[in-house]
């Protein structure tokens, strides 16, 4: 794999106008204005990251669009969040300022190997364990982009040896031109965001600039069990890595990594079982797939890859655990924002899951949810703007014996599953629903869930 000396193009021309001023809108802001570039912040609220720019020479406005500080800008740095038709983009477009993101600039200003990871679920928990097997392996790492930390916290900032793990989101991705990591990773595919891209082709199309860059010398790691990318051009000109979970008729012998009696196999050897793996649901086999396949092409030993992962603890509010009280699991999964993910989390329980589900609803039907929900749970406690909606769609669970409560809130979610739950169940918050109709992101309803499971009595 390519060693991570690949050239970067140029930044843009300036002056910049950063359009969201949260976590990665504040950081390349702050970057720019380092390096002496005039940068014009803008938000159309007031995010609590946008306090100090001023004092680091950024000019900030709050509560505007941005469409008026246009006439001053040269390049318009989009922060992920912000629609492609915003009238600022849109009117960007229109007058040919360049329309570019944070994920790109951040890049062209680190010039260490990266290692990118996309997918509709499991970004956070694969880019995570990717860390942990470098790190396993003695090998300088560390972890930045949609998982949290703004890439462009790291410029300037990090050992020039180290890899760089990128969790890339189809938000950021679609903001690129150049980007174009060492080694690339598309988990998996499922509908999601479609209130922003629409369709899932055009959703598929944003993940795939993941490779679309790609050099001879880099490397592509895919999910070959993923039926959208059978037969199709994936871009670049990456040295392809296909790993399969899937199992039995359905598995594919060509695969370099595949899953096979419950053995992970990489290059036809047996790699670890599956059951050796710390982490909880059938989803996270595909995320170690994932994370084995990039470390291995990427040159870790095989017998530190092995090691890393049966070591790896897992990650917060993916599947965590919280505490057990009274013979009752408490298990955190609020970065469950889709059906998708919230399956794979119901689906990591054999049975006896209180699940706690809703929130702000996203443009899907959560009707997939009611099989699973009627065989593996005995109740569900509704809460948040999809909670009406919710209830509807799962009217076959409710039918099957499951209860179903819109109980509003989440502390009188966690107040009901408290007082009904039973020896040998599960309490599961994994709500299949984005968090911000109460809270700020996903991030904050997973704490506020712990805070409240850790003060019952």
């Amino acid at each position: 794999m390519n060693s991570g000396t690949k050239p970067r193009p140029p930044l843009p021309a300036g002056p910049f106008l950063v359009v969201g001023l949260a976590r990665s809108g504040a950081a390349i802001a702050t970057v720019l204005a380092e390096r002496g570039e005039t940068v014009i912040g803008v938000d159309s609220g007031s995010p609590e990251e946008a306090a100090g720019l001023e004092r680091g020479g950024v000019e900030v406005s709050l509560g505007v669009d941005g469409t008026r500080q246009l006439d001053r800008a040269r390049t318009l740095v989009k922060s992920p969040g912000v629609p492609q038709d915003a009238p600022v983009v849109k009117t960007a477009r229109e007058r040919d300022i360049e329309v570019t993101g944070e994920l790109e600039l951040a890049w062209r200003l680190i010039p260490n190997a990266f290692c990118a990871v996309t997918g509709t679920n499991g970004k956070t928990t694969t880019s995570e364990l990717i860390a942990h097997l470098h790190r396993t392996a003695g090998r300088p790492v560390v972890v930045a982009g949609n998982v949290g930390t703004p890439l462009a916290s790291l410029v300037g900032a990090v050992d020039p040896e180290a890899t760089v793990v990128c969790e890339a989101s189809s938000f950021q991705l679609e903001d690129t031109s150049y980007f174009s990591p060492e080694c690339a990773v598309f988990i998996n595919l499922a509908p999601d965001h479609l209130d922003r891209h629409d369709t899932l082709e055009s959703y598929l199309a944003a993940k795939l600039r993941i490779f679309a860059n790609q050099g001879n010398d880099d490397v592509a790691v895919y999910n070959g069990d993923t039926e959208e990318l059978r037969g199709r051009d994936l871009g670049g000109c990456a040295r392809l890595v296909r790993f399969c979970p899937a199992e039995g008729e359905a598995a594919d012998p060509d695969c370099e990594l595949s899953l096979r009696d419950g053995v992970i196999f990489a290059a036809d050897e047996p790699l670890i079982r599956a059951d050796e793996l710390q982490l909880l649901g059938a989803h996270n086999v595909e995320n170690a797939m994932a994370a084995a396949a990039a470390a291995l092409a990427s040159g870790l030993p095989r017998d530190a890859v092995a090691e890393g992962l049966r070591s790896f603890p897992g990650v917060r509010h993916r599947l965590e655990r919280v505490r057990e009280r009274e013979g009752v699991l408490w298990v955190n999964d609020s970065k469950a924002t889709n059906v998708a993910s919230a399956l794979a989390g119901i689906r990591a329980f054999d049975d006896g899951v209180r699940l706690i589900a809703g929130g702000r609803p996203k443009q899907e039907s959560f009707e997939p949810l009611a099989p699973v929900v009627a065989e593996r749970c005995v109740a569900c406690y509704l809460i948040g703007e999809a909670a009406e909606r919710m209830a509807a769609e799962l009217a076959p669970a409710s039918g099957a014996g499951v209860e179903i409560s819109d109980v509003g809130t989440l502390e009188r979610a966690v107040e009901a599953a408290a007082r009904d739950a039973k020896e040998g169940e599960v309490v599961l918050l994994s709500p299949a629903c984005a968090s911000f109709d109460a809270f700020k992101d996903f991030e904050e309803r997973g704490e506020r869930f712990r805070e409240l499971v850790e003060a019952l009595p």
